[in-house]
């Protein structure tokens, strides 16, 4: 009986993984190396794009928090000359509208004359004058032009590149092409902001400080707004 032995009980094997799991597997991580590819491809690209006007708005942001901190001079330079007198005719005629532009020939007269162009800008006509409001990014500017005697006087008024920048940050007086370029910027930084979040999802297992940090991003500004701003 000593000499019997009990052989041991072979250990359990692992369930071989069935075939549709085995075929899966590469498809899987075929699809997720493909979505990885976009997700990094969209990204530069948004990058790329947006690059220098990021930078260009994040400075202006600084600049813009501490406007009241940055000294500017402002340079106002006065213009006078006539206008031809065969031009002047033109503003003997009663204008269509109270706020109609300037006739074509009497805005082109005015810029060679004052180096101001008020073609296609509402004018403000009287009985004795029409003025015309030139507002600029950085400076403003006006032009006035006597409607008997053709007498343009202007005026030009610069406030420095800083303020120039500021007002290409918030759009103000920069024209149309601006305005939809902001719209274009808007949209490649959002792009740029949701690829790279989603890249960070596909990271974040090997980063564990990554969604804390996200969510800094999110509490710290939320609680100055409670707290401090009233």
């Amino acid at each position: 009986m000593d000499q019997l032995r009990l052989s041991p009980s072979p250990a359990p094997q692992p369930a071989a993984p069935q075939p549709a799991a085995r075929a899966s597997r590469p498809a899987k991580r075929k699809w997720r190396g493909w979505w990885l590819k976009q997700l990094h491809t969209w990204h530069w690209i948004s990058a790329a794009v947006s690059l220098v006007a990021m930078l260009l708005f994040a400075i202006t942001g600084v600049t813009l928090n501490h406007a009241a901190s940055i000294a500017a001079t402002p340079v106002v330079t006065t213009r006078n000359a006539p206008l031809p007198p065969l031009i002047v005719r033109a503003l003997a005629v009663p204008p269509p509208a109270p706020d109609a532009p300037l006739p074509t020939k009497v805005a082109a007269a005015a810029k060679r004359a004052v180096g101001l162009d008020p073609a296609g800008h509402a004018a403000e006509w009287s009985d004795g004058e029409v003025y015309v409001a030139l507002p600029r990014p950085g400076g403003d500017a006006w032009l006035s032009i006597d409607r008997a005697s053709g007498r343009i006087t202007a005026e030009i008024t610069d406030r420095g590149w800083i303020s120039y920048l500021n007002d290409l940050h918030k759009g103000r007086n920069a024209g149309t092409a601006w305005f939809w370029f902001i719209d274009v910027f808007a949209v490649a930084c959002i792009l740029f902001t949701l690829t790279g979040l989603l890249l960070l999802q596909l990271h974040a297992r090997h980063r564990p400080s990554t969604w804390p940090l996200v969510a800094a991003g999110l509490v710290v500004p939320a609680l100055l707004a409670i707290l401090f701003i009233h």
